[in-house]
């Protein structure tokens, strides 16, 4: 997969520690990428990142990247190819209680990290993650060409994320290095614990018998495998390497057709699956969301030969298997990643014909 490109790239990942990064890692890994993960250390309990020791996998440096001395620092000494930058707060719910960290980590921390790379020419292409939710109008399949905004803390972090990255890629960084924006749907995998996300609520919920408490149940959400996600964000970097002016934009990842679902129906059918859970409304943690965001991926599937893999039900048994082997206290989790990994490389619709 990938033509072995990934093969002793270097690769400076910021926020490998979470849910997004430690899954990243362990592909490049695989990939014989030289990965060097820059982040907080973890903060749930259990992590993902303990879990399958990502610690004995790649380089590690703990750091924020508010703090741009070391950021510097670090990324001076790798001298990397290519920024994938993954540090966010990426919690609605955690938004509205702190706007002021998730507009200084969202924006101000992506303006660091772009500013330590203009410094170095050995950088060949930075990829900004962003999200489907910086759209401003959720009526109907967002496009790339939408008008961007957010009412909200945490989709108005991402949109202004959207416009600084712009400003960059048109002005401050013309020339250095192409860059792209990656903007995803609502990833869903093994092995994420983020406070007040509807997985990591619904495992916690039903390990000790409590119902599961929905504030939105209504909204439509476009759920998705975090490979199917992560497959976008590796495919864009390598077309940015490897021809930056053509893929240096916006790039929806969406998920199928069929995960398109309410937040209700989508739970309800993974409690199918999982074999236990009941769900409740609940009106007292009901802040404003969006009712919908749906994502329309056709440039991505069109430009860079990109299509999600999964489907609904392979989504739901991938994530369910990895939860139940991690509490059956039995399964190396590690291995347990990795062979999940190779089976979606084994399904993997990616076209490199398209290129």
């Amino acid at each position: 997969m990938f033509n072995d490109f990934y093969r002793d790239k270097r690769i400076f990942l910021t926020g490998h520690t979470g849910f997004e990064g430690c899954w990243l890692t362990l592909w490049l890994k695989s990939l014989g990428a030289n990965v060097l993960g820059y982040a907080l250390e973890p903060d749930t309990d259990p992590s993902m990142y303990e879990e399958v020791r990502l610690y004995s996998h790649c380089k590690n440096e703990f750091g924020n990247i508010m703090d741009t001395r070391r950021l510097n620092d670090v990324m001076k000494k790798f001298k990397p190819e290519i920024i994938i930058n993954l540090a966010s707060q990426p919690v609605v719910s955690l938004g509205e209680k702190n706007p002021a960290v998730t507009f200084q980590t969202n924006v101000l921390g992506a303006v660091n990290v772009l500013e330590a790379a203009k410094k170095y020419d050995c950088v060949k292409a930075y990829l900004e993650i962003s999200s489907g939710a910086c759209y401003a109008n959720r009526e109907g399949e967002n496009v790339e060409t939408d008008i961007i905004g957010g009412a909200n803390i945490y989709s108005a972090s991402m949109a202004c994320k959207e416009m600084m990255v712009d400003t960059y890629r048109k002005s401050e960084a013309a020339g250095k290095f192409p860059i792209a924006t990656a903007r995803g749907g609502n990833a869903i995998g093994g092995g994420d614990w983020i406070q007040d996300r509807l997985i990591p609520e619904f495992i916690k919920e039903v390990s000790v018998g409590s119902r599961i408490k929905l504030r939105n149940p209504n909204t439509v959400r476009p759920f998705q495998h975090i490979l199917d996600l992560l497959s976008g964000y590796l495919i864009l970097a390598k077309c940015l390497y490897e021809n930056g002016d053509k893929y240096a934009q916006a790039f929806n990842f969406g998920a199928n057709d069929d995960g398109n679902l309410t937040v209700k129906d989508f739970l309800q059918r993974f409690i199918n699956v999982y074999g236990k859970g009941v769900i409740v409304d609940d009106e007292k943690g009901k802040f404003f969301e969006y009712d919908r965001l749906i994502l329309n991926s056709d440039k991505a599937k069109n430009i860079l030969g990109w299509t999600p893999t999964l489907n609904i039900d392979k989504t739901i048994d991938f994530t369910v298997e990895w939860y139940k082997k991690f509490y059956a206290d039995k399964d190396d989790m590690f291995d347990v990643t990795m062979a999940q990994i190779a089976e979606f490389e084994r399904l993997c619709k990616y076209n490199e014909s398209n290129l």
